[in-house]
């Protein structure tokens, strides 16, 4: 059986919440699928500093370097930088889910790094997917380098498109769209115009390594303030992890499902206290429940079919 090791970064406020809900899913995911998830919960962050007098131990930054991926619980964890200062990091990458089983992907290149690398990362995923990219401005050097990758890959429709036609098709016409490439300066905000207003809309984000492991994280910060109380939404873990799993461990089938048992769960209308404007929501225990419980009927190969529903 495949075994991947990832190294899970929970960091303080909700992160030991929602990480919890991440494991269990990242558990029940990697079994129907045929393959072993092997997690290390280092200490970090605050407990790392209770513990040891240090936020980021050298034991712990060994076993996050020795992982096939990191999973974070929140990008805002101060020492979390000096992770990503340990590791080869070239490109961001954002998913943006929606409705029931629709999702965009947006890759940019990091400040400084090679965006040829990038480009031919977008197109490997287009090819997993439907087979789409969309070029997204970008200088005649980066125009170039999208027409020489796509001669590579004569299967996938290209699209290039300027900054404005961008925005405003992916807030109301984003289903058009599969992978997005953008150079370094639109990488924050294109994402946050995908499908604006749909409901779900679950948002999480990765840094992808050209060697070692690549680290991913929902959009949320730590939320002290309702830390302990069990009702942190886990939708953004939940897609990180996700992510993880496609783009950190190539397993795309496995992250197809859980994306989709993820947005099934809150087409059912699973909400946590602050998805609602009144009344009491689900804990997230509760939540996770739902999507574990979704994930069978999310299934992308059928040939596990059987296994799963036994």
């Amino acid at each position: 059986m495949r075994t991947y090791s990832v190294a899970c970064l929970s960091g303080h406020g909700i992160g030991p919440e929602v990480m919890g809900a991440a494991s269990r899913a990242l558990e029940r995911v990697s079994r129907l699928h045929g393959f072993r998830v092997a997690e290390t919960h280092p200490p970090f962050g605050a407990e790392a500093v209770t513990r040891s007098g240090h936020a980021l131990p050298p034991g712990t930054r060994d076993a996050t370097l020795a992982a096939d991926a990191i999973l974070a619980a929140s990008w805002n964890e101060p020492a979390l930088a000096g992770v990503e200062s340990q590791l080869d990091l070239s490109a961001r990458v954002d998913r943006v889910a929606f409705d029931v089983r629709d999702t965009i992907t947006v890759l940019s290149p990091l400040p400084g790094a090679v965006p040829e690398w990038t480009i031919a990362r977008g197109f490997e995923l287009a090819r997993a997917s439907r087979a789409r990219i969309a070029s997204v401005g970008g200088d005649a050097s980066w125009r170039t380098a999208v027409r020489a990758e796509a001669r590579r890959h004569p299967g996938v429709l290209v699209e290039e498109l300027e900054l404005k036609a961008a925005v405003s098709a992916l807030a109301f016409e984003p289903r058009r769209f599969d992978v997005v490439l953008a150079p370094t300066p639109y990488a924050e905000a294109l994402p946050g115009l995908v499908a604006h207003g749909s409901t779900p809309h679950v948002v999480a984000s990765g840094r992808l390594a050209r060697t070692g492991p690549g680290i991913f994280a929902p959009a949320h910060g730590a939320a002290e303030d309702i830390a302990g109380q069990g009702v942190a939404n886990p939708a953004s873990m939940l897609l990180a992890a996700a992510l993880l799993l496609g783009e950190g461990l190539r397993e795309r089938r496995a992250a197809e499902t859980l994306t989709g048992a993820v947005l099934a769960a809150c087409a059912r209308g699973t909400r946590t206290p602050d998805m609602l404007s009144s009344g009491v929501g689900a804990t997230t225990r509760e939540f996770a429940d739902v999507v574990l419980a979704e994930l069978p009927n999310a299934l992308t190969n059928a040939e596990f079919y059987r296994e799963a529903v036994a």
